[in-house]
């Protein structure tokens, strides 16, 4: 009896010495205009870094293996996301994505961990000046097909994201804009079409028309679609066959009607 009292007792003490690990807290904010995320930081000691770990809480079914989370920590500082502002208890350790968007490594994008099968929502962790943040990519949104076209993270070309038809993500860089919607109170209610070839100009197909968004700029143009328009895989031929990219006076490409109908775009050009 007593030796199984002192092994509790050596067991309670080992714990005890062991160093806790800390823990820091991040109430994300919105995202501003041309800000940079692309910042250097020389401290090794408080560098970011991924963690990736098993959770059997993603994947509930039990023909499936447990889903791979992350977790990020700063040095030796666990990060959590409280989601909720005005709620201490809406916090996030867990990411089913998290990946680096600088080679600086002072900023990631991750997504929270979600097993009910919703889009998860998307946040920026940044350093700068040695302090972390959190930045939210959620906008309010009442569209009708919201449902629909709220599809998380897609990619686009070698080196950019999109998310939820709100924010297109240049890897590497850091860079982040903000997609000007048709309607303000809604999230684009159209599919990604395609990306321009300087990739500069997003387009979304909506129905009877080309939403074109040059995000660096916010500048739109729309390009109505006749009603015999074919579907997909036959819209690209289509396309390819009657319109162009053409840059207007400040030099920004939009994909518009050729004016001359005997003009045929390289395929290579999308």
């Amino acid at each position: 009896m007593k030796s199984i009292f002192y092994v509790l007792l050596l067991s309670l003490a080992i714990s005890a010495c062991q160093p806790k690990e800390n823990a820091k807290v991040l109430v994300p904010r919105p995202l501003t205009a041309n800000e940079d995320l692309n910042q250097f930081s020389g401290d090794k000691k408080n560098a970011l870094a991924i963690f990736q770990t098993k959770d059997s809480a993603i994947n509930q079914r039990a023909d499936r293996l447990p889903g791979e989370v992350y977790h990020v920590k700063l040095g030796d500082t666990a990060i959590s996301i409280q989601m909720n502002a005005a709620d201490k208890n809406s916090l996030i350790s867990s990411f089913s994505f998290a990946e680096f968007l600088n080679t600086q490594k002072t900023s990631l994008l991750v997504q929270a961990a979600d097993s009910s099968g919703l889009v998860s929502p998307f946040y920026i962790l940044t350093l700068s000046n040695n302090k972390l943040e959190a930045i939210t990519l959620y906008r309010e949104s009442n569209g009708k097909q919201d449902k629909l076209f709220t599809k998380g993270l897609g990619v686009i070309g070698r080196s950019a994201y999109v998310i939820n038809n709100d924010y297109v993500i240049k890897r590497v860089a850091a860079k982040i804009y903000t997609i000007k919607r048709q309607k303000a109170e809604e999230r684009i209610q159209g599919k990604f079409f395609m990306n321009s070839p300087d990739k500069e100009t997003i387009i979304f197909l909506l129905p009877n028309l080309l939403y074109e968004v040059h995000y660096p700029t916010g500048t739109v143009y729309s390009q109505p679609l006749p009603a015999n328009t074919p579907e997909a895989p036959a819209l690209y031929k289509f396309i390819q066959n009657g319109y162009s990219w053409q840059r207007n006076e400040s030099g920004i490409s939009f994909l518009k009607k050729n004016i001359d109908d005997n003009r045929i775009i390289n395929i290579e050009d999308f």
